[in-house]
C-alpha cells in the first residue's frame, strides 16, 4: 500500500521522514532508497504483532498540507509499504457515538498525531487502570 511520507532534509546528505498515518515511526536514510527500506521497516517494528490496528493510507493531499509536519523545507512522498509482511493482533469494532462528540475526539486525536483508534485504546486502558486501583 502506498502511505505518504514527509521527507525533509538535515544536513547535505541525510533525509528524515515521518508518517502521518503513523505516529511515531520516524525514519532517516542517506538517499530516498535507504529512507523507504527504513520506511517498511519502522512499520514493521512498530505494528508487528501489536495490538494496534493498522491504518488505511491518507491519499487527500489536502488534508496532507494541512497537517502541522507540513512545512517550506520538505515534501510529500508516497512509499510502497507491504503489509503482508506486517500481522496486527487487533481487531475492528462498531461503534456509535453522537457526531459531535466524536468530531472532538478526532481533533484531540489530531492534537496528539493519534489515530482515532489509538486514541479510543488510550482512552480504554487508562479508564481500566483507574478501575484496578479503586
Amino acid at each position: 500500500m502506498q502511505y505518504p511520507l514527509y521527507v525533509q532534509r538535515n544536513g547535505d546528505t541525510v533525509f528524515r521522514a515521518s508518517f502521518p498515518d503513523f505516529p511515531g515511526a520516524d525514519v532517516a536514510g542517506n538517499s530516498i532508497k535507504e529512507l523507504e527500506r527504513n520506511a517498511q521497516e519502522a512499520v514493521e517494528l512498530m505494528y508487528h504483532n501489536s495490538e494496534q490496528l493498522i491504518p488505511a493510507p491518507t491519499f487527500d493531499t489536502s488534508k496532507l498540507r494541512a497537517l502541522e509536519m507540513d512545512g517550506d523545507e520538505g515534501i510529500w512522498l508516497f512509499v510502497n509499504i507491504n503489509m503482508s509482511r506486517v500481522t496486527s493482533q487487533a481487531v475492528g469494532f462498531q461503534l456509535s457515538l453522537r457526531e459531535s462528540l466524536l468530531e472532538q475526539v478526532s481533533a484531540a486525536a489530531r492534537e496528539r498525531h493519534l489515530t482515532r483508534s489509538a486514541f479510543f485504546t488510550l482512552a480504554a486502558v487508562h479508564e481500566l487502570d483507574t478501575q484496578k486501583r479503586r
